[in-house]
């Protein structure tokens, strides 16, 4: 009886001490370190616009918090890290970047970097299409040089635009990576998001870098403004590629478009597909490719088109108010210089906007630096001329004479700076100091216009953004010249890879089985 006691007495002292074990705090194991890095921009070689250092607006160290949501003080990823951002700039689309300010802005990146190593991760945050003068595949390039610093065990996980490029060493030097899934990119937080969150998983589970990256170079380059994920067949494309991306064995799976105005030999299309299983992986990359392939030919624009006397024609005569234009040729959103002033001056010619109650057009927009200081000086309500435009891209046009009436000016605009309406005839036109997009309702609403009252509003842009796409009653794609031309058939490419759909129609099939890229700890 008294050894069973004790028997008893023992296995109780031993499950209360097991208990305890358990119940007895695990000892904290370090955060990650991470560091945060890119660069981004939409660069047009066909555009005669330069972009310098202080376009990028960049920011340094805590303050490139501030640019993603996700990341504020109190999220649940800002604490599943120790981080330690360095360098984040992100410009207008525009023409090609000096190399001064590469350099600049790629060695400040570095010198950071270097100060609080080593990095269990880095976060690449680019766009995927800059042109830098003199330098081919800049981000691959970018990233070369990070992986100088940082060393080949570190983790990257880079996300991009699906417009952006993606060359063989940008695969091959980033670990993980991803690209939006909707265009217009309505989804671009979200998958800066999906990038961070993939990389902090894989480092936590302890799982390392994906074992295999499939890559698909596609022979297609196309126009955003035709491979809308609102309208077929992007919209079924690139629905498959979330579905493709969940299964098990897959840590992620993209579709880029890729940039067509800039002729470099990595513009065009890409499938990439990344994760642990060797087959699932390839298979599926090779799916989502040939699915790319197969509905080549029915890619078209995302509204109707027509030359730019065609569209004013139909919106003068709609009783669809407002009625859109896109001036799709100097799109400033896309690369295009801005300034180009041929649309403008086709416009003001138009007897039915010579009178000052003719039909109601928004113009926006040109820069017109000068101009401004003369509207300062003139005051809202006095008569104002000068001429704008054409300043940096004058193939088309000259500076366009205006002689009107200031409406409004209002300064404080991030890109703009200095913005002034002038009213000459029927047509608002807005100038302003520094070239600017025109996306938001708001845009107008604060000089003083109202877009859903008017009956034409013109807009330098190719597919309308979500809030113009939803105010407007009616709208149609002008095929305008400039450094964005949506007829890339008439751009002078010379150093992309041929044969390429659409500029070669009848050419044979690609070879679309994938091939593997090296880790890039294998280099």
């Amino acid at each position: 009886m008294k050894s069973t006691r004790l028997f008893c007495l023992i296995l109780f002292i031993c499950l209360l001490s097991n208990l305890t074990r358990a119940q007895a705090p695990k000892a904290n194991k370090p955060l990650p370190r991470i560091a945060i890095a890119g660069l981004a921009i939409e660069s047009s070689t066909f555009s005669p616009a330069l972009t310098d250092e202080a376009a990028f607006h960049a920011k340094y160290g805590a303050d490139v918090f501030s640019a993603y949501p996700f990341m504020a003080a109190d999220s649940p990823l800002r604490k599943k890290a120790n981080w330690f951002p360095s360098v984040v700039g992100k410009s207008l689309p525009g023409g090609a970047v000096t190399r001064v300010a590469y350099e600049s802005l790629v060695n400040k990146t570095l010198d950071s970097l270097k100060k609080h190593l080593p990095y269990d991760g880095l976060y690449f945050d680019i766009h995927g299409a800059m042109s830098v003068v003199g330098l081919d595949d800049p981000e691959g390039d970018f990233l070369v040089r990070v992986r100088k610093v940082v060393g080949t065990k570190t983790m990257i996980s880079t996300s991009m635009d699906l417009h952006g490029n993606v060359s063989w060493r940008l695969a091959q030097n980033s670990d993980l990576i991803t690209c939006y899934r909707m265009a217009p990119h309505e989804d671009a937080m979200q998958t800066k998001q999906r990038a961070v969150q993939n990389l902090i998983s894989r480092i936590e589970s302890g799982k390392g870098k994906p074992a295999y990256k499939a890559y698909i170079s596609v022979p297609i380059l196309l126009p955003g403004e035709k491979t809308s994920t609102r309208i077929e067949p992007g919209k079924s494309l690139y629905k498959q590629v979330a579905p493709a991306a969940l299964q098990c064995g897959i840590t992620d799976a993209a579709i880029w478009i890729g940039y067509a105005w800039a002729d470099e030999p990595r513009n065009h299309a890409v499938v990439m597909v990344i994760g642990d299983e060797k087959e699932k992986v390839t298979r599926t990359a090779e799916q989502l490719a040939q699915s790319f392939w197969d509905v080549r030919n029915q890619f078209e624009f995302v509204a109707p088109t027509g030359t730019l006397t065609e569209c004013l024609d139909k919106a003068i005569a709609s009783l669809k108010h407002p009625f859109y234009i896109s001036d799709s040729g100097d799109n400033p959103t896309a690369g295009g210089a801005g300034d180009a002033t041929w649309t403008l001056t086709q416009i003001l010619a138009r007897p039915e906007f010579k009178a000052d109650n003719g039909p109601s057009l928004l113009y926006a927009s040109i820069p017109a630096p000068e101009l401004i200081k003369s509207a300062i000086a003139a005051g809202v309500g006095n008569h104002v001329e000068g001429f704008a435009g054409a300043a940096v891209d004058n193939r088309f046009a000259p500076p366009v004479k205006l002689s009107g009436t200031v409406e409004s000016i209002v300064s404080g605009d991030k890109d703009a700076e200095v913005e002034a309406v002038i009213k000459v005839g029927s047509v608002h036109v807005i100038i302003t100091q520094k070239r600017k997009p025109y996306h938001k309702e708001i845009d107008f609403t604060r000089l003083g216009l109202n877009p859903r009252t008017a009956a034409i509003v013109v807009v330098k842009i190719g597919y309308l953004e979500p809030e113009l796409y939803a105010m407007r009653a009616d709208w149609l794609l002008a095929i305008t010249p400039g450094g964005v031309d949506q007829n890339i058939e008439r751009l002078p490419y010379h150093r992309i890879q041929r044969p390429m759909f659409p500029l070669d129609k009848d050419m044979k099939d690609p070879d679309l089985k994938a091939r593997l890229v090296p880790l890039s700890d294998q280099q």
